[in-house]
This record gives C-alpha cells, structure tokens and sequence, in this order.
C-alpha cells in the first residue's frame, strides 16, 4: 500500500503525529476489509478556502466541507465492480483514488464534538476512504454499515467514543 500525503495548508500543525494517524486508520481500514490488492491512495490536507475551492468545482457547492473523495475504481463495499482503471506500472499497483480533508475544518469539528482532534482526524480519513472503496450513506441501512465499519476501525485504534 502506498500512501502519499501532500499538506497544502498552514492553518493547522502538520506533524509526524497527524502523518501516522492518516497511514495507520488507512492500513488498519483495508486490512479489515481484506483489501490486499496492492494500491496507491493520494491524501491531501487542506485548509477551508481550499476545500472549498475543490466543492465547488467538482460539487456546485460553495461552501467549505471536512472531506471529499475522488475514486479511480468502481467499488461496491469493498469489491471492484469494474475496470480496475489507473494502474501504476512503476510501483504495480490500481491507483484507488485521492482523499481531501480540511484540517481547518476537522480542528473545528474536533472542538464542536468535544473530542481530540486526532479522533476527528481518524475519522474524516475513515470516511473518506470507505468512499473510495464503494461504501456510501445514501439510505439509512448504507450510512449504518458505512458508519459502523468507521466506529469498527476508531475503536480498534483507541478513538472511539460514546454516541458517534
């Protein structure tokens, strides 16, 4: 699994903290998942301008949100039900698709929510990559068992909490 991550903003500290809890909630994720193709996930760190910037080219929405993702493969829970699309010859392996979060965006929800920030962290990449793996929230029964297998993963790391 390769995981790039580009921090393109300067609200929020970026540290080697935030750069583990980004990999290991992707690792744990996939391997949960019994995901073990080999693959390429791209994580950006924005801040609200510049997610902003992104929703409203891709959604038509022109407001700030925590996180979006782009899929390169057509999933459904966790199973390719396509073309495997991108492939990188070089590294040899499907390129799964890009994850954007706003830090700015995740601070303030962390405050909000009255949990870590980390938590918060963890679980905007969660979301975003149970996204490119063809989960969804579009109906009641889809957002449960796309929230369940977050709350699955946040407890597994030790940021769980009470209510999610």
């Amino acid at each position: 699994m390769l995981i790039f991550l580009e921090n393109a903003q300067d609200k929020i500290d970026f540290t080697k903290e935030t750069e583990n809890i980004i990999k290991m909630v992707i690792e744990l994720s996939l391997k949960k998942e019994n995901f073990n193709i080999p693959s390429e996930i791209s994580v950006t760190l924005l801040d609200n301008e510049g997610i902003r910037k992104v929703n409203k080219e891709y959604r038509n929405i022109d407001s700030p949100t925590d996180v979006l993702s782009f899929p390169f493969v057509e999933m459904h829970e966790g199973t390719i039900i396509s073309n495997v699309g991108d492939y990188d010859h070089d590294e040899g392996c499907i390129l799964l698709g890009d994850i954007l979060i706003s830090l700015e965006m995740a601070k303030n929800q962390a405050d909000l929510y009255k949990h870590s920030f980390e938590r918060e962290l963890a679980f905007l990449v969660t979301h975003g990559l149970y996204h490119l793996l063809g989960y969804d929230h579009q109906d009641e029964e889809s957002e449960k068992l796309m929230i369940g297998k977050q709350k699955e993963a946040l407890k597994e790391m030790g940021l769980d909490r009470v209510g999610l």
